[in-house]
């Protein structure tokens, strides 16, 4: 694993939401630098097993050696399928870290960051058709408004969408150095980091569907986990958070728990978190990146 991949957030916290059981089955669907799964596979006893997901060509260098290890070059939305096939139709725990690795952040090529000038992609798969660029070139005045108002809770949404298209009729817009200068009225003085930082997390939301593949992986770990079983899920911003809490407390993403004719709650998951984790002051100081991470787990009814 490269040193510097991703300082795994808040491990201990993970690995006691998972109650790990060591011959247990266990899924780390955001395997990224494999931080959390090497943590994991040192729990686990010989007869263990530990599947990692993970659709980014570069997190495959950080593979593990070991025989307890299985990697499924996949998103996490194609979750059930992907067990089934590996002939696994329920486990004992899975994890998710919803976070832009450091890795990724750090790439500028791969034009995820504020900090270099590179070409606008932002694809967590390379083999996926839709770039930043593509969505700042060619979507919808009132479709770049949505975005940048729901993904990315920017206040002016609706002048910097218009600022956008009326941009990219004269020339489009293909690197963040293009992009800042077509923006660059509506860039709060004082407040750039933030304003970049909450419209790039929209762009790229938008770019990988982030919403719906959680949504679709929520869903789905009710099938797959044992009863008894823990769902343990990090994430970094509201809009990550909402339908994770929500999940978890009531089996549905909006409305209302579902009850039976007795008046008993329908719901695949017991809140074992009532209040999200978050990481402690010697965490914060040793790595900025946990600052906004929540962590929820679920134990399988």
């Amino acid at each position: 694993m490269e040193s510097n991949y991703h300082v795994p957030v808040m491990l201990e916290a993970c690995l006691d939401g998972l109650n790990i059981k060591p011959d247990g089955v266990y899924v780390d669907v955001t395997f990224g630098g494999g931080g959390h799964s090497r943590a994991i596979l040192e729990k686990l006893g010989k007869n263990g097993v530990l599947i990692a997901f993970d659709q980014d060509p570069d997190a495959q260098r950080n593979k593990i050696d070991d025989p307890r290890f299985l990697f499924v070059d996949q998103n996490f939305a194609f979750l059930k399928n992907n067990l089934r096939l590996l002939g696994y139709r329920q486990v004992d725990g899975i994890l998710a870290d919803l976070g832009v690795s450091s890795h990724q952040f750090n790439e500028p090529e791969r034009g995820f960051s504020t900090r270099f000038d590179s070409s606008l992609d932002m694809r967590m798969d390379k083999q996926g058709k839709l770039t930043a660029a593509d969505v700042l070139n060619t979507y919808a005045e009132e479709d770049l408004h949505k975005i940048f108002g729901i993904y990315g809770e920017v206040k002016n949404a609706k002048s910097l969408a218009r600022t956008i298209v009326t941009a990219r009729a004269s020339a489009p817009i293909i690197t963040l150095a293009e992009f800042k200068k077509a923006i660059s009225a509506h860039i709060p003085k004082g407040k750039e980091h933030k304003y970049m930082a909450q419209v790039f997390q929209a762009l790229r939301i938008e770019v990988n569907g982030e919403i719906d593949v959680l949504e679709r992986f929520l869903e789905q770990t009710a099938d797959v986990i044992k009863p008894g079983g823990r769902l343990v899920v990090m994430s970094y911003h509201s809009l990550e958070d909402r339908p994770v809490k929500n999940f978890i407390a009531k089996g549905k993403f909006r409305g209302e728990v579902e009850k039976d004719f007795y008046g008993n709650q329908q719901k695949p998951f017991n809140v074992i978190t009532r209040k999200a984790i978050m990481a402690d002051e010697e965490e914060l100081i040793r790595n900025t990146r946990s600052r906004s991470a929540k962590l929820r787990i679920g134990e399988r009814i």
